[in-house]
């Protein structure tokens, strides 16, 4: 009987340990939609489960960003735009790239029918408060455009009252909500950057470097887990939808079912990368590499950020 209870100690002893260690809370950078869907699969069809981790889906909100919540320990990953996080990693926070799902930049300037952005110097042109914007920046700084940028929250009602010239959007993203507006979407008045040298990859999931090295086994299970889930969104796109329709309509989110399919269609179509045509999910070096140097350039960054510092190894 002793045998048995020491044996028993022992056991659950080692145990508890490990399941608060397999436990995560992941943070996308923006509310619940279809920009993060292979995470919602992931977490529903029970991949994270099946991969031994026990995770929350915890949103940020308009006043308490992500990374708020990695910087205080109340969230382990996070996604993150690939300038974003050389940013991150500028101010002095170590960031690991666990997985890449985005490979092309999904970033657009729209302008007023017939006009061009690239002939609007010293345009009004409207971008994101919470960031995003920093290819749009260097791309005005290195072609002497000088826009004024003028910082919104989260929605284009500036531009559609015709209070600024132009504005940033998303392809997947706040391109739709224009178009559903009415507003004409032509060539002349929009430009993409994946397509004029600015193909610069997006959304990743990333840890801290120091919450990486100490979870390295959870952070790899993690990031399969998760690809998972957006392989299987690629193969089920109708169910997918209805998986994120719930988190849309759990946290109240002003959208609907068009829009959101309209976004998941995009966005798995951003996953392919342009030269083998296949979803790579891994961060590209040469990509690294043009953000890092336009950034640098732009003087953005005071440094190089290289691609074996954000996956976390050594040249």
């Amino acid at each position: 009987m002793k045998q048995i209870i020491v044996f028993l100690s022992s056991f659950f002893l080692a145990v508890l340990p490990l399941r608060a260690q397999e436990r995560i809370v992941f943070t996308p950078q923006w509310t619940p939609q279809a920009q993060f869907a292979g995470y919602y699969v992931a977490l529903e069809k029970g991949f994270y489960k099946e991969a031994g981790i026990e995770v929350d889906i915890v949103h940020p909100t308009s006043t308490y960003s992500a990374m708020t919540r990695i910087r205080k320990g109340e969230s382990q990953a996070t996604t993150l735009q690939l300038c974003q996080a050389m940013e991150i990693v500028e101010s002095g926070i170590p960031m690991v790239n666990i997985l890449q799902t985005s490979m092309n930049n999904a970033m657009v300037i729209i302008s007023r029918r017939g006009m061009d952005p690239l002939k609007q110097k010293g345009a009004r042109v409207g971008i994101w408060s919470v960031g995003f914007g920093q290819l749009a920046i260097c791309m005005s700084m290195k072609d002497h455009l000088d826009y004024e940028w003028i910082r919104f929250a989260s929605n284009l009602n500036l531009f559609v009252a015709g209070a600024i010239d132009a504005t940033l959007a998303m392809s997947y993203n706040e391109y739709y909500q224009l178009a559903q507006t009415g507003l004409p979407l032509e060539e002349e008045n929009v430009y993409r950057f994946c397509d004029h040298g600015y193909n610069v990859q997006e959304d990743g999931v990333y840890m801290t470097r120091e919450y990486y090295n100490r979870h390295r086994d959870q952070a790899k299970r993690f990031a399969e887990a998760s690809r998972r889930g957006w392989e299987w969104a690629a193969d089920h796109p109708e169910e997918t939808l209805e998986i994120v329709m719930k988190y849309v309509k759990k946290e109240h989110v002003a959208t609907n079912r068009v829009l959101q399919k309209l976004m998941l269609d995009e966005v798995l179509h951003l996953q392919l990368d342009r030269e083998s045509g296949k979803r790579e999910f891994r961060l590209r070096p040469d990509m690294v590499k043009l953000a890092s140097d336009l950034m640098v350039e732009c003087k953005m960054l005071s440094r190089e950020i290289t691609y074996e510092e954000l996956i976390n190894e050594k040249k």
